[in-house]
């Protein structure tokens, strides 16, 4: 079962002196031909989550032989050549802003070869994740302006960036976001004071723009104005409180200001919200209890900062704590009363600042992720799960059982996005829809979908298809959910039904037989997390959400997102109400561009197993799926 089937065909080309490739963006009738007399190289750059990097690289090539060296620009997919190279060894240096600079060795020893080599680029700890802002408000040519502006940030051109914003806030003073990215600017100049205005001014304009508050908190820090960090990041967490970065700058300025147990409850709240990103505050966490005098505890957390950071500039200062701390724990007992000795704080250089840097995304494309934005449920309601669950089980088995096949007439809408999140490309389709649902073989549910035109071109926009709404509400079905790890959050609303909701997710001891891509051919399973909302009367599922556990950076898949909505549909000679999807949206990031789908679904027939409902199908029959190859 494919609850989201991506057709993408990719041809191939022979290789010769040149080295063809085809384009990032699967466009199968363009291939790119590198002419050369030599040997040449064929770059890749990835960031750290193996996607194509976002922003433009230099790349140096250094012959070790001769010493001379090349300069190139990488493209907007993150590419770079270099041809007409003699054998020799060559050092590869690739630089970008927000990003380590690494270096690679390639020793070319044919001259007709082509050379593809992969460089991963770090995160650098010190940099600041940005983005052009989505405000509908923004005149035109300001958003235009920003976009620009943007990008010559991420490509560290801030003579660019300076011309760009400053027409930004010409058009549009008052705004946010505008005051924001000009604060960002004068931060990475390390004009301080100046970041300090625009960024007072951005959070005066909108008092709940976190990013700008984090930035401001984090430049008080480094100024020791603690109280003026203490109230930015403050005002932050409370427009956020999901926000793990302003938790850890605040448990910084606690900690700065020897205020121990605020410091403690503040990197426990950065640590709860985000464990992979928030390492320094594991630090903080442990230096603050070693000043409580709560040795055993800090010794564990500060342990736990070791080994998630065994090559921090501070290791070693760390490790002297964590002798100390045992020093003073092998001590004699002290006398019953007498507070505990703390070790004292590590000096050196403070990697905090560094480590714990937030992840500027002004912009918001998508709705926000399935454990980010949770909703409000009834205190006090304890959730029957395993009884939801059952009964949930029950009525998708009935759809399965009773259903052989359902039509409906499908209205699609897709959008192709920019990088700001407006539309570039904006198509609609019609079409005939039917699902076909069998248990074959028993155990095995096999939930297959076909579209047929009804008016309009017949090729799906982008060569994307998108199924499986029906399947969604599967993962309640007997033979399906022991794949799931399903946990009832308790009792809430939607649109005035009491609900029961639901929360998901694939288990990595299980197969993944739920959701998948289809690439050329080739299947990956992705495994999927999401929300459901349950009647308390009927248990009818009336709302999934959806999204990846995980980015697939094999298919260059970053995000996924996906809300379904069902509604009934009347058998009318049994007098029996099956709920089906009337319409679902679809958000995702695939080869480096941005969709948006709305399906919307009408006009149900629906065909019984025993035949007594059975109507005419559409007269069209169900084509096959578009052959990929590879």
């Amino acid at each position: 079962m494919c609850a989201l089937c991506v057709l993408f065909a990719v041809s191939a080309a022979a290789q010769q002196v040149h080295a063809p490739s085809t384009l990032p963006d699967g466009n199968t009738s363009l291939i790119r031909t590198y002419h050369t007399q030599g040997a040449v190289i064929l770059l890749t750059i990835l960031g750290a989550s193996k996607l194509p990097l976002d922003r433009q690289s230099v790349v140096k090539l250094s012959n070790s032989k001769t010493g001379d060296t090349l300069w190139q620009t990488s493209t907007e997919h993150g590419e770079a050549w270099f041809g007409n190279l003699e054998l020799a060894p060559y050092d590869l240096e690739v630089s970008a802003v927000g990003y380590l600079t690494t270096h690679k060795e390639v020793n070319v020893q044919n001259a007709l070869n082509a050379y593809r080599v992969e460089i991963v680029l770090e995160r650098d700890p010190n940099s600041i994740e940005i983005s052009a802002p989505s405000a509908a408000q923004l005149p035109k040519k300001a958003r235009k302006a920003i976009l620009h502006g943007v990008a010559a940030l991420k490509s560290g051109n801030y003579m660019e960036a300076h011309k760009q914003l400053d027409a930004a806030a010409a058009l549009a003073p008052e705004n946010g976001d505008v005051n924001f990215l000009s604060g960002y600017l004068a931060f990475q100049e390390k004009r301080l004071d100046v970041a300090k205005d625009y960024l007072r001014r951005a959070a005066s304009i909108d008092p709940h723009h976190v990013q700008a508050l984090n930035l401001l908190g984090r430049i008080c820090l480094q100024q020791q104005d603690y109280g003026m960090a203490q109230a930015a990041l403050h005002q932050a967490a409370a427009a956020n409180p999901q926000d793990w970065t302003a938790h850890s700058l605040l448990a910084e300025a606690y900690l700065k200001q020897h205020e121990f147990e605020k410091a403690r409850t503040e990197a426990l709240a950065a640590i709860e919200r985000n464990k992979v990103a928030s390492v320094p505050a594991q630090l903080v966490l442990g230096e603050a209890l070693a000043n409580l005098g709560r040795n055993e505890e800090a010794i564990q957390e500060l342990q736990i900062f070791l080994q998630e950071a065994p090559d921090n500039p501070v290791a070693a200062q760390v490790r002297e704590l964590i002798s100390s701390l045992q020093r003073l724990a092998a001590a004699p007992a002290q006398d019953a009363g007498a507070p505990a000795k703390a070790a004292g704080p590590v000096v050196g250089p403070d990697p905090r600042l560094a480590g714990a840097e937030p992840r500027f995304a002004v912009m918001n494309w998508e709705p926000p992720g399935i454990d980010e934005s949770r909703p409000e449920v009834a205190a006090g309601v304890a959730c029957p799960t395993e009884m939801v669950v059952d009964m949930a089980g029950q009525r998708v088995k009935q759809l399965a059982d009773d259903v052989a096949r359902f039509a409906a007439i499908e209205d699609l809408l897709h959008e192709r996005l920019d990088s700001v999140g407006y539309p570039i490309l904006r198509e609609t389709r019609k079409f005939n829809y039917v699902v076909s649902i069998a248990e074959s073989p028993p155990g095995y549910l096999d939930v297959n979908e076909y579209r047929s035109e009804r008016s309009g071109l017949a090729d799906l926009p982008d060569h994307i298809a998108s199924n499986g709404f029906i399947s969604l509400a599967m993962v309640f079905h007997p033979v399906m959910r022991d794949n799931f790890q399903i946990t009832c959050e308790g009792l809430g609303d939607w649109h005035g039904q009491s609900t029961w909701l639901v929360h998901f997710q694939q288990r990595r001891d299980r197969p993944n037989r739920f959701h998948s891509y289809v690439v050329g051919g080739t299947v990956y399973p992705v495994a999927l997390k999401g929300r459901a909302w349950i009647k308390t009367d009927k248990f009818q599922v009336v709302r999934m959400e959806s999204e990846l556990m995980s980015p697939s950076p094999v298919i260059q898949l970053l995000t996924e997102h996906q809300n379904v909505e069902y509604g009934p549909v009347l058998f009318e000679k049994k007098n029996e109400e099956l709920w089906l999807p009337r319409s679902a949206e679809l958000y995702f990031d695939f080869r480096n561009r941005r969709y948006f789908r709305r399906h919307s679904f009408d006009h149900f027939m629906l065909f019984s197993v025993d035949a007594a409902e059975k109507r005419n199908e559409p007269k069209a029959s169900p084509p096959s799926p578009p052959p990929s190859s590879d």
